[in-house]
């Protein structure tokens, strides 16, 4: 991988956990909905807000990439059920943003872009709405790159082409290193560029998927992959 330019790196299970930070910030969101709007719990339940997430998903197709645009959908449609208007919205919204971004960084994640950071354009590339600023990540960064500024998330060609740009290499000057094998190594493969899976649970490879280009276990894996010392 001597012809490396550009790095492009997914962010969450790549750099953290979200799973656990996603349920939290939700069973939080909904709290503070119950003490501040009642009606609204009143009317719905989590599975109800859920089931209507899924309805807007299906309405809105076309904006299946843009979190953001369907949170608000959603706090907006309950909160005129319940008879709020959009009153509530902009403050949910920040407290679900405020949670949503109260991650806990893989240990090797923040020496690792250091030292990628010195030899490479790195570039970040999420289909999710974190906020680099506010995790504490963003001047490991020259960009960022999400579904929402794309206007694709992956694995579709779009958001891939657009970070290629961003990172002013060629595609395959450009590596990209996730943990999801469709939308991170297929996607990425399929628009030309090179790929590591980032498999930090030792899973097997599906056998159904074009491989990477290299597995590692974790981003310290990556300098090791690259001679890249700390």
């Amino acid at each position: 991988m001597q012809d490396i330019r550009t790095i492009t790196l997914d962010l969450d299970d790549t750099l953290w956990a979200i799973h656990p930070v996603i349920v939290r910030a939700e069973r939080a969101l909904y709290t503070w909905l119950r003490e501040h709007y009642p009606r609204i719990t009143e009317l719905f339940s989590p599975e109800d807000v859920l089931q209507l997430r899924n309805d807007i998903v299906a309405e809105h197709w076309d904006k299946s990439h843009d979190f953001y645009f369907l949170r608000r959908k959603v706090l907006s449609k309950i909160s005129h059920a319940a008879g709020y208007g959009d009153a509530p919205v902009d403050d949910a919204m920040t407290v679900f943003q405020a949670l949503r971004n109260d991650v806990e960084v893989f240990p090797e994640v923040r020496p690792a872009l250091d030292a990628l950071g010195e030899k490479y354009c790195v570039i970040a590339v999420t289909n999710g709405n974190a906020n680099l600023e506010a995790i504490g990540l963003r001047d490991l960064f020259d960009d960022v790159v999400s579904a929402t500024s794309a206007g694709a998330a992956k694995p579709a060609r779009q958001i891939f082409d657009v970070a290629v740009s961003a990172g002013g290499a060629d595609h395959h000057e450009t590596l990209h290193v996730g943990d999801h094998p469709e939308a991170d190594v297929v996607g990425a493969n399929e628009a030309g560029l090179r790929s590591v899976w980032v498999n930090r649970d030792g899973a097997d490879w599906p056998d159904h998927l074009q491989r990477p280009d290299a597995i590692v276990r974790d981003i310290g894996g990556l300098l090791s992959l690259l001679g890249v010392s700390l």
